[in-house]
């Protein structure tokens, strides 16, 4: 599944992100989703959420 649709992502769901400072590198950090902060359905670039951890980004891959 890609990041890239809202109704994918629930809280709790382990994830890997792109944090803004990493774009450039392509670096993910894998974590679990504990608020979703993007409002939209869809965003082309991935949903933005935070993980139980802090860490703000943007979702390129559900693992589930």
């Amino acid at each position: 599944m890609n990041g890239t649709e809202r109704k994918n992502i629930k809280p709790g769901f382990k994830v890997k992100i792109i944090q803004k400072q990493h774009q450039r590198t392509g670096q993910l950090t894998e974590g679990v989703v504990k608020d979703i902060l993007t409002n939209s359905a869809v965003h082309p670039h991935g949903i933005k959420v935070r993980l139980e951890s802090g860490i703000i980004g943007r979702v390129q891959e559900i693992m589930g």
